[in-house]
Order: structure tokens, then C-alpha cells, then sequence
């Protein structure tokens, strides 16, 4: 199903944005992030017309068009009134040409208008747009912000994420979803995630039920969306397996084409989960800032090999 924001969803997202005529037709929707700025169009050149987008006229449109008779304004603002154009979007709160006004009631698009600026309008505009149509998957997990990191949190169900989760929300941490993540590209590097509106504030802990994050801790307590920093792979212990005791190997989870490195963490009983993933975080950001303690374990370890080794060549030596 192709994704889609209706014209009155893109009016109320945006405090600015007045209807000038349509307001019947705010059903039309938008497929498309990127904005049109139709200038050859006003010309008459109409061959690589984009007229699934959204129309912004800004100041230079504005006036080019004033310079022309109202007919040729009108067959011109007629042609660019398609069936499938979303709206046209007027900024600086310039009037609109009464011809633009006249054929988009005949062709039922909404004329919007705004103060801003062209170029802030547009840059509004496409990243309230790019957001909404982003192409999104859901994933199994929950999703903290740990010290300004965003951590998925990912394992078997009843492994005890959402009783972690709780737990890092009483150490001061915040929450982004519980059991359910929306993940969206925001661009080519970040991935981000946020709650289903159904889950929205809420996590469940077996054996209590939901509960409502905000109303016990706090609006300071969640966070509405979060870039995605880091993978939390809760897993059963196993005594069989090997796990990495010095920090080598830091794995990579790919989603889209985001690779986010993880961590698997095993879950033993006694294993303070909360705080070995939060010690887990800040170890993460420690490296990403160059200190990295596991160069630090193996400059030591060099050291006290070239030390013993020289003892043992001294006291070879000797003997």
C-alpha cells in the first residue's frame, strides 16, 4: 500500500499554513517529499512537469507571473492544475494570482499560504514530509535513550526487556517504546524509531500489566522518538558457547541500510542487566571518542611482556 499524508494532516502539522481556498478538497493526498518550484512551467514548457508534487510558488514565481497577461496566467496556472497535483503552496504570504485561485477551484486543490520564507517553507515542509513517508518496518524490542544514545533493545520474548527497560527508566534514563519500534530512515545515515501511537508512553511488565511511564515517572521519562546508536541482543545464557571477554568483536545488525553495531549480552540469573547495559552505552561512546579500554589492556599487556622478557634475558645472563 503506497504511503500517503493528506493535505489537512501536512495543514495542522504546520502552525503557518492557511488554507486561501479548498477547504473541501484537504483530502488530497501526497505521495511525493519533494516540493516542485515551477518555473519553466511558467514559460510553457511543460514536457518534465513533476505535477505529482506539491506546487510552492515563492517570491520569484510570484513575480515572473505578474509580469504576464491574465490569460496567459490563466492557461499557464490551468495546465499546472492536474489531477493528481496534491496543492500548491504560496510563501511570504504573497496574494495569489486570482487565475491560480480560479483553476484550482475548478480542478479542486487547495491553495495553501504561508510567511515564512521560500526556503525555510520548503525545508519545513520536506522534512515533515520525508518523515511521514519514510518507508518503515516494526521491530520486536524496546528502545531507550541512554545517556543521549538510543539503544534497541532486541531477544526472545520473555527474556526480560521490558523489566530492563523499566529499571534503566528508575536510574534516570528515558523511554522511547516498549515491545514494538517504528523504524524509519530520516536520512542516509540515520535510523530512526518510535512508539506505535497505540503503545505510545505504555510498557508491560508481566505479572503487573501496563503501565503508564508518564503518569508514574514523569514527562521526563520518555521521549517521543529516537535516533537508533546501538543494538542490546539479550540472549539465555549458554555455558557451552564463548563470549568475548575482551571486547573485540562488536558485531553489526543491518536495517535498511543502516549497519548499527551490537552487542549480545548473555542473561544469567544474577546478571544486573540495567547496569551492565548502561555501562555497555557509555562504553560505546567512550570508544567512539578514542579511548578504547581494551587498547589500553593490550599497550599493558605488551608492556609486562617486554618487561618479563628482559628480566628473563637478565637473569639468563647471569647464569
Amino acid at each position: 500500500m503506497t504511503v500517503s499524508v493528506k493535505i489537512h494532516e501536512l495543514v495542522d502539522a504546520m502552525d503557518d499554513i492557511t488554507v486561501v481556498v479548498g477547504e473541501e478538497y484537504l483530502d488530497r493526498e501526497i505521495t511525493i517529499s519533494d516540493l516542485s518550484r515551477p518555473a519553466l512551467e511558467l514559460t510553457g514548457y511543460f514536457s518534465f512537469y513533476p505535477q505529482d508534487r506539491v506546487q510552492l510558488l515563492g517570491k520569484t514565481e510570484i513575480s515572473f507571473a505578474d509580469r504576464m497577461t491574465s490569460d496567459e496566467r490563466y492557461i499557464v496556472m490551468k495546465r499546472m492544475c492536474q489531477a493528481d497535483t496534491p496543492a500548491f503552496l504560496i510563501s511570504r504570504n504573497q496574494e495569489p494570482p486570482k487565475e491560480l485561485i480560479k483553476a484550482a477551484k475548478e480542478k479542486g486543490i487547495p491553495v495553501l499560504l504561508s510567511p515564512r520564507s521560500t526556503t525555510r517553507l520548503s525545508s519545513n515542509v520536506t522534512n515533515y514530509l520525508e518523515e511521514k513517508l519514510a518507508e518503515r518496518i516494526s521491530q520486536h524490542g524496546v528502545l531507550v535513550d541512554i545517556y543521549g544514545m538510543g539503544v534497541l533493545i532486541i531477544g526472545d520474548s520473555g527474556i526480560g526487556k521490558s523489566e530492563t527497560a523499566l529499571e534503566l527508566i528508575q536510574r534516570g534514563h528515558r523511554l522511547v517504546a516498549d515491545d514494538r519500534v517504528e523504524l524509519y530512515m530520516m536520512d542516509e545515515s540515520r535510523l530512526i524509531g518510535e512508539p506505535p501511537e497505540i503503545l505510545r508512553h505504555l510498557i508491560e511488565i508481566r505479572g503487573i500489566g501496563v503501565i503508564d511511564v508518564v503518569n508514574l515517572f514523569g514527562v521526563g521519562s520518555i521521549r517521543s522518538k529516537k535516533t537508533v546508536d546501538l543494538v542490546i541482543n539479550l540472549e539465555h545464557w549458554d555455558r557451552n558457547k564463548q563470549y568475548d571477554r575482551l571486547g573485540h568483536n562488536l558485531d553489526k545488525m543491518r536495517i535498511f541500510n543502516v549497519d548499527l553495531p551490537k552487542l549480545s549480552i548473555p542473561v544469567k540469573v544474577g546478571r544486573n542487566l540495567s547496569i551492565i547495559i548502561e555501562i555497555a552505552t557509555m562504553n560505546i561512546r567512550a570508544k567512539e571518542m578514542g579511548y578504547d579500554a581494551t587498547q589500553t589492556f593490550e599497550t599493558n599487556l605488551n608492556k609486562l611482556i617486554k618487561k618479563n622478557s628482559i628480566d628473563d634475558n637478565k637473569g639468563g645472563a647471569l647464569v
